[in-house]
């Protein structure tokens, strides 16, 4: 019965893998009727109706966007795209995972981020990474492993962070190699992309860079040093001209909340070829970060209205990985959706929260996820009713207190370790600053 199920369904995506090769207002209807026809189990009803709902408006910011799709990539970059992504990562790596999380009872991850070093070519302020320098990094027979044992629990989907993940190219690159059947995405300042880079993209398939940058010239180069706004935007236009898949990765902080959460930022990063826009909100972590750059309630709202206001009329995939815990049913951490994995090897549940009781030196990541801090995070979530208030550091600091002590996690900053009562106390007052704001928000949806 397995083999049936997997042959028909490796027919159905070999039938949509030829119509991403053809004309979109002809291949868009095909890939519907595909799409129901996978889904039988109408574990994604909601989706589809939403896709289906997009279709029918052609003169819609959403369908523009497919077009774009299209039309600005390289034809055999979409394939592997939606292979990889649509149909490997969600559709059938997810769907196994519900069997498997049923087995296990642990959350199992739909995505996992990773350091292959704590080393960066750049000084950002605020940013923990530039305590360590090149002291931490994680070898190719480690990354692999890592990789190996997610897709063995159904995850397809390897996102790289750091430090700056491009000072491993070609481990990078031969990882892409080893999994073609899993998607790629790397966290980078950009500055480190060229054009050889960008041929290797192109010859692998499956890497997607996320460009850092923190809105225009000005407020870029005050964070990330003087030229690095130039730098970024000489590889976007590198990945644009080689009809390359990338996006943006943009910190709003108190300083350039104006400037990230512009109309003209977006439509500047839309014309530059960029696809997708992650945005998250500044969290001081660690001992020399900023307190001051935390956004304020009212920055935080102003977000919140500016990202809906464009995904109604910008062509550009956008998530606010603070602000959308609507869509996602609150924390995204702890394994539920994904986890963080440093250069050291420390399993942690979050990038932001930097605490651990494994490390993938010693343990594989099935014993990682049913250790005492994963079950802990499985058993909290969602960490408040109201989903505009998901995150256990930033928006209910006392539940990562309560998670770490109950755990005896320790802190995994090498340099300086940290007590979570110091953390949490740095987002005290931006916790209860946001609750009635979220609050009201919230209430407004019901």
């Amino acid at each position: 019965m397995g083999k049936t199920k997997n042959s028909v369904t490796a027919k159905l995506t070999e039938m949509a893998l030829s119509y991403i090769g053809e004309d979109p207002e002809e291949s868009l209807p095909k890939l519907m009727k595909w799409a129901d026809r996978i889904d039988i189990k109408n574990s994604y009803l909601e989706q589809r109706n939403v896709f289906r709902s997009i279709l029918e408006d052609k003169e819609g910011n959403w369908y523009q966007f497919i077009l774009s799709l299209w039309e600005d990539l390289d034809p055999d970059i979409r394939k592997v795209f939606f292979q990889n992504f649509f149909v490997n990562s969600v559709l059938l790596g997810r769907a196994n995972q519900k069997d498997l999380i049923e087995q296990h009872q642990c959350n199992l991850p739909w995505a996992i981020l990773m350091d292959p070093t704590s080393a960066c070519n750049l000084r950002c302020l605020g940013c923990w990474a530039a305590e360590y320098g090149n002291k931490m990094n994680m070898s190719y027979e480690t990354l692999d492993s890592i990789i190996t044992q997610g897709k063995a629990l159904g995850t397809y989907m390897y996102i790289y962070s750091g430090g700056e993940p491009m000072m491993r190219k070609k481990d990078i690159i031969r990882l892409c190699e080893a999994h073609p059947d899993c998607c790629f995405l790397s966290f980078t300042n950009g500055t480190l992309i060229d054009e050889e880079f960008a041929s290797e993209m192109l010859r692998v398939k499956n890497f997607i860079p996320a460009i850092s940058i923190e809105g225009f010239e000005d407020e870029t180069d005050a964070r990330r040093g003087k030229g690095t706004y130039q730098k970024v935007i000489a590889a976007m236009d590198i990945l644009k001209r080689n009809k390359l898949l990338y996006g943006i990765s943009c910190c709003y902080t108190s300083a350039n909340y104006r400037s990230i959460g512009s109309e003209a930022f977006v439509d500047s990063m839309i014309d530059m070829g960029a696809k997708f826009a992650w945005f998250f909100t500044y969290i001081p972590v660690g001992t020399h970060a900023l307190p001051s750059l935390i956004a304020t309630a009212a920055q935080r709202e102003f977000m919140y209205h500016q990202l809906r206001k464009m995904r109604k009329e910008k062509p550009i995939f956008t998530m606010d990985f603070w602000n959308d815990g609507e869509f996602v049913d609150g924390c995204i951490a702890g394994g539920r959706c994904y986890l963080h994995i440093n250069a050291n090897g420390d399993i942690e549940p979050c990038a932001f929260i930097h605490y651990s009781d494994s490390n993938i030196h010693d343990t594989t990541l099935l014993e990682a996820y049913k250790n005492p801090l994963f079950m802990q995070y499985r058993e909290g979530q969602p960490f408040n009713r109201n989903m505009l208030r998901p995150c256990p550091l930033l928006d209910n600091p006392e539940a990562l207190r309560k998670m770490v002590h109950a755990t005896k996690a320790k802190s995994t900053d090498l340099e300086n370790p940290e007590s979570v009562d110091v953390l949490t106390a740095r987002c005290e007052e931006a916790s209860k600053a946001w609750a009635p704001v979220a609050d009201t928000l919230w209430s407004a949806k019901k």
